[in-house]
């Protein structure tokens, strides 16, 4: 399944630190969006794009051809959507964060959305090993009637391995923009130790955090309703883990918090189908690199 932790997973050892790049810019052209531009430098690597719901929406598939980063690494991407543009970009596996050797993993990712454009920002699943020292930071920068959807599942700690997150740091921040305005501001510390692993305030014992943002548009009460129901409705069962739904002036954030990535993905998945459909007029199409994975 996406994200699942491998029993024998290793970071690599016979390797110099990677300073990772990657520029992608979307165009549109007679109403299909289109790779205007992409570089990549390793280990970043793009797969080539593809249509499965015909041109209008560009899917694109990130690999990270190391296998993981470690302390030292540096990842960065400058991602930009024309106007009227569609696009879902998504990676090719889980990433992992290894145990540090005393530096930093950084991964820092800029968006622009033009006017009229809109970007789905879902990539797989983070595992966070114990002793991980990782920085990410994500801007994103929306014209207005633009659009941008993005999540993100985290597990802390190979848990299938009996493993917590005891030691290490992983800080996040997550900023979207409008016109010098902050829409959404997301800042996350978490330091590795019993005391983060039990607060209520932290993981409250669940190895598993996650959250989706849907942004750039007002949300009624009733989708916010429905995106509660489809708690119910798309695990097919009680949730084990816990779960909130918070409107914004404009957007709406889910987040998860509990033991299982098979149930948080299930949730968000259905969540950010529904609202596809609901605003964007789009199919409820599964990217394929998922779909051995979520059936």
């Amino acid at each position: 399944m996406i994200g699942q932790e491998s029993s024998i997973a290793k970071p690599p050892t016979d390797r110099n630190v990677w300073h990772g790049k990657l520029e992608l810019d979307f165009a549109n052209r007679d109403g299909a969006t289109h790779v205007k531009h992409s570089y990549s430098q390793a280990p970043w690597k793009l797969q080539r794009p593809f249509y499965p719901e015909g041109d209008r929406i560009c899917h694109s598939v990130l690999l990270h051809t190391a296998g993981g980063m470690v302390g030292g690494d540096r990842l960065s991407a400058e991602i930009n959507l024309a106007e009227n543009t569609h696009a879902l970009i998504t990676t090719a596996a889980a990433a992992k964060i290894y145990r540090s050797n005393g530096l930093i993993a950084q991964q820092s990712t800029r968006i622009q959305i033009a006017a009229g454009a809109y970007l789905e920002w879902l990539p797989q699943d983070s595992i966070i090993f114990d002793g991980a020292i990782y920085n990410q930071h994500l801007h994103v920068e929306l014209a207005p009637q633009a659009t941008w959807c993005g999540w993100e599942v985290c597990r802390y700690g190979r848990t299938a391995r009996g493993e917590s997150f005891l030691s290490g740091q992983v800080r996040s921040h997550t900023e979207v923009w409008q016109q010098g305005r902050p829409l959404w501001i997301d800042r996350q510390r978490l330091s590795g130790g019993a005391d983060t692993i039990h607060s209520p305030h932290a993981l409250a014992g669940q190895p598993v955090v996650a959250n989706l943002a849907f942004i750039g548009q007002v949300i009624p009460t009733e989708i916010v309703e429905q995106a509660r129901t489809l708690v119910k409705t798309a695990i097919k069962g009680e949730m084990q883990g816990e779960f909130g739904v918070t409107r914004l002036e404009q957007g709406i954030i889910c987040r998860y918090r509990g033991a299982s990535s098979l149930e948080a993905r299930t949730w968000l998945i259905a969540v950010w189908q529904m609202l596809r459909v609901s605003f964007m007029g789009s199919s409820t199409c599964i990217p394929r690199i998922w779909q051995h994975n979520v059936n």
